[in-house]
């Protein structure tokens, strides 16, 4: 019998093959590699021939694509992680925030929710914009929210809260009311030029400008390339751990190029737990 997790990996799969997020052009060369480093196109066409990627005439462009990523991970995410009850129990919903990012969304919930007015001091103030510039900025793609709990359910086991104690906790549907960001999320279908210090630079900014407890930060990525993977997974205090779409199939993919450089590198991040599958996402948001 086929374990839920391994389904619904099988389904994201899918689902980027499907919708040709992950496709083979006419020459052979992946959608997420770079068709300029070796080792990139011959893990990417190893990844795709695994996981049956089509040949199409002409790859998507790089907004549907990434688009497509996010939703593939949000279905992801949606499908597996509320399950995990036994781990990590809560009332769960998981949004894709990625297309909103003109609404400050973030500012919707605990701990973030002084940053919509410290938005709205900044724009109505250039000095203050001067200063702080965009430290204060954060505009996830996935956004994985618990809704506070009624004292029904803290009560349930023992009496553990009334009126006189635990009356400031934002866990307390007594206290508030707004979902809690237990998790942020930044999907890159790869990593060009800037992209992974952009990601390093707002996970930066989740921890800088909370109000309570770190959200868990994570990246998913389908990037084939493990020097742009070490530039984004290598070190720590920012980023907890990026994730692969398809990390088996990666490693097999690389160990095929025959490149010592990249085989090295990749078991590097494996073995330093820095790098992990998209199946290990879940879990980990449950600790």
């Amino acid at each position: 019998m086929t374990a839920i997790l391994t389904a619904a990996r099988r389904n994201f799969h899918n689902d980027l093959t499907e919708k040709h997020t992950l496709a083979l052009s006419p020459e052979g060369i992946a959608s997420n590699a770079d068709k300029g480093q070796r080792t990139s196109v011959g893990a990417a066409l190893s990844i795709a021939k695994a996981l049956s990627a089509e040949t199409i005439p002409k790859k998507l462009d790089g907004q549907k694509a990434g688009k497509q990523f996010e939703e593939a991970v949000e279905g992801f995410l949606s499908e597996t992680f509320p399950l995990f009850q036994s781990l990590r129990p809560g009332d769960w919903s998981i949004e894709n925030v990625g297309g909103s990012r003109a609404e400050y969304q973030i500012s919707r919930y605990e701990p973030y929710r002084h940053l919509a007015d410290l938005a709205s001091a900044i724009a109505n103030d250039r000095n203050l914009a001067s200063v702080l510039g965009n430290s204060y900025e954060i505009s996830p793609d996935i956004l994985i929210l618990r809704k506070p709990e009624p004292d029904s359910i803290i009560n349930r086991d023992h009496d553990l809260v009334d009126s006189e104690s635990g009356r400031y906790a934002v866990i307390r549907m007594a206290n508030q009311e707004r979902p809690l960001v237990h998790a942020i999320v930044s999907c890159k279908w790869t990593l060009r030029s800037d992209r992974a210090q952009n990601a390093r630079s707002e996970a930066l900014n989740v921890i800088r400008n909370r109000k309570g407890r770190t959200p868990h930060i994570a990246v998913v990525t389908g990037e084939p390339s493990p020097s742009r993977l070490a530039s984004l997974a290598l070190g720590t205090g920012d980023i907890d751990t990026v994730y692969h779409f398809a990390l088996p199939e990666l490693i097999s993919g690389v160990k095929e190029t025959e490149n010592d450089e990249a085989i090295g590198m990749l078991n590097t991040l494996v073995s330093g737990k820095r790098l992990r599958d998209i199946s290990d996402l879940p879990l980990d948001l449950a600790i």
